[in-house]
């Protein structure tokens, strides 16, 4: 069997955990400093593994919120889903990638809070997307419900307000 290569997403994803840890007092500087170069030469996951070994679990039971007031808000690869996820910015874009995502819940709630900007939302193909808490102010959100959906995929409640964007959701292809 091949080693997994380690994608752009993955690497983006442990250099975030890392500086979690190290702001959260989990790591001292000089270990932040060996760990990230661990990270940023890794090829394959294993060699990925033991710079992220003895941190902190995600904890993926609470409610996490991302903001920002301009800018990009941006989740892909391989994060943890929280089992509400809250997402506020005043002017921005929002692009997030559950397609790859580790979702240990059967229901996820994600709450936008966007005044200018738009969101694209990609869910995994087995996901059942449920749209009608979100309140659009200028266009109604882009999302075709699949015909074919296998069961024991998670449930994506998106509730919230968006102002004058536009929320585009679209299931993986893969």
């Amino acid at each position: 069997m091949d080693p997994i290569v380690v994608s752009e997403d993955d690497r983006d994803t442990a250099v975030r955990r890392l500086q979690e840890a190290y702001a959260e007092g989990h790591l001292s500087y000089e270990e932040l400093d060996e760990r990230l170069h661990q990270v940023l030469t890794a090829n394959t996951h294993s060699e990925l593994g033991p710079a992220l070994a003895s941190l902190p679990e995600e904890d993926a039971d609470t409610t996490t919120t991302i903001a920002a007031v301009s800018g990009r808000i941006q989740r892909r690869g391989a994060w943890r889903v929280p089992r509400t996820l809250k997402v506020e910015t005043a002017l921005g874009r929002v692009c997030l990638d559950l397609s790859r995502a580790i979702i240990d819940h059967p229901v996820v709630d994600i709450e936008l809070h966007l005044g200018t900007g738009s969101a694209e939302i990609t869910v995994p193909r087995d996901a059942l997307v449920d749209v009608e808490g979100l309140r659009a102010g200028w266009k109604a959100p882009l999302y075709k419900t699949r015909r074919r959906v296998r069961p024991g995929g998670p449930r994506i409640r998106i509730s919230g307000a968006m102002g004058t964007g536009r929320l585009k959701i679209r299931h993986a292809r893969r």
